[in-house]
């Protein structure tokens, strides 16, 4: 309850003192003031604040803490010096045992109130190391001539403009660590300021990090050398992006020391003896230690027997088929993307497997009647990991295929929820059980899993 009425205007705001009662996944505290929600920035849940008003808007407020004058148990001190200021991850001050079970109450909200139903079992949350995890990332990259340096990073909290970062405690350490010498390059370069972004990726291995630069304009014999000395002085791969994604191309790989040849990015299945080559540009999960686990944890649910047949949906590079094919007898990947399905295709040869298929194929179209793959087969189970969007429109066809388990990995609980819906209330399935999996701390990003039974 405050003490205080909201303000007329946001201009010299009093402080006001009120108690929060939950929290957004983006990381604000909410409480109520004279029946109007307000959402507070840097409050947690059972705190009592005093804040600012910053703006007022029809059906809500926003405000700003000024002072914690009862912390949350759940609160803990930031580990980066640029928190509050940098947009890359709102839930820094957040115990990480605390951020799970948030991301784990979200995940079950929406089930029950959007999916309406309730997992028969709530797993377990999977976590590994909430720091230095992240292995792909779009860093900006600006010249500021006012100031005369140049910024890469990550955009600020509030406004579109490059945060001034000295380094990143959630980046992989191979560009984390690095962030000024990324600025130092940039800043030495003729191009400086029409180069908008650096984009990174991170494999397994040794000299396993590419750096993507692009730039807008043609680069000079010495701005090219110089991307080249970089390279070579701290071991990355370097990459030129003169305009679309297609233009990328290569203009320096170190050596691999176990190998000879030039370094390539994969990663690996440890467990099931798997390893998947890559290109900088595409889609891979950003946490290699919670990927491997998700995996494992996918297979156990999904209990593929060796005369299954399954059908991946949304495949990719074939982050969860190469393993299933290791345990069923066949594996149908399906994915959207035609570089994508090739690289697919060669990953299981190189990988010496022999028992999956690969389609192209737009698994939110409106023409998936007409899928061979869909019309001719009959799958004993089905394992889909779609991206945000869910998979509304490959669901609704579910039912002909009567497959006895479905897996659902989900990056967004709400379109679960949704498909949940259906695949219960209209499939006839039940929701055995579901659980999150703490692919991104610190920040609002939820993943989760899901089982569904006949």
């Amino acid at each position: 309850m405050s003490r205080h009425r909201k303000p007329k205007g946001v201009q010299n705001s009093p402080l006001v003192e009120t108690t929060i009662e939950s929290l957004t996944l983006e990381g604000q505290g909410v409480t109520h003031i004279d029946g109007k929600t307000v959402f507070i920035d840097g409050a947690l849940p059972g705190e009592t604040v005093t804040f600012r008003y910053t703006s007022h808007k029809q059906k809500h407020d926003i405000g700003k803490v000024e002072t914690i004058l009862t912390p949350s148990p759940d609160r803990v001190e930031p580990k980066c010096e640029h928190f509050g200021v940098c947009g890359a991850c709102s839930w820094q001050h957040i115990s990480l045992e605390a951020q799970i079970r948030y991301k784990q109450r979200a995940m079950l909200d929406n089930l029950k109130h959007i999916g309406k139903a309730e997992p028969e079992t709530v797993f377990t949350p999977l976590t590994a190391d909430g720091w230095a995890y992240r292995r792909k990332a779009r860093l900006g990259a600006k010249w500021v001539r006012k100031k005369d340096k140049a910024l890469v990073g990550f955009r600020e909290k509030e406004g579109g403009f490059l945060a001034e970062l000295n380094r990143c405690e959630i980046l992989h350490p191979s560009i984390g660590e690095h962030l000024l010498d990324f600025q130092a390059l940039i800043a030495s370069l003729d191009a400086r300021e029409s180069i908008p972004q650096i984009e990174t990726a991170v494999g397994d291995g040794e000299n396993a990090t590419a750096l993507i630069f692009r730039h807008m304009e043609e680069l000079s014999e010495g701005d090219t050398a110089k991307l080249l000395a970089f390279g070579k002085q701290f071991n990355y791969q370097i990459y030129l992006q003169p305009k679309g994604p297609e233009t990328v191309h290569c203009l320096y790989r170190p050596l691999s020391e176990v190998e000879g040849n030039p370094a390539e990015l994969y990663y690996e299945h440890p467990q099931f003896n798997t390893r998947v080559n890559f290109m900088p540009l595409d889609f891979i999960q950003v946490n290699q230690p919670l990927n491997r686990a998700m995996v494992v944890r996918a297979l156990e649910l999904l209990a593929p027997e060796p005369t299954d047949t399954v059908l991946d949906l949304f495949c990719g590079l074939g982050n969860f088929t190469l393993p299933l094919a290791r345990l069923a007898a066949q594996v149908i990947g399906v994915e959207g993307e035609q570089t994508m399905v090739e690289r697919a295709r060669a990953a299981a040869h190189a990988n010496g497997i022999m028992n999956t298929d690969y389609h192209v194929c737009n698994l939110m179209g409106d023409q998936l009647q007409h899928e061979p793959w869909l019309k001719k087969n009959r799958y004993d189970k089905i394992l889909l990991d779609p991206p945000r969007a869910g998979a509304k429109e490959i669901i609704a066809h579910f039912g002909k295929l009567n497959a006895g388990r479905i897996v659902y990995v989900s990056c967004d609980p709400a379109t679960l929820a949704r498909d949940t819906y259906e695949l219960v209330h209209e499939h006839g399935y039940r929701l055995m059980g579901a659980g999150v999996m703490d692919m991104f701390p610190h920040t609002s990003h939820v993943e989760s899993i899901a089982i569904f039974e006949k």
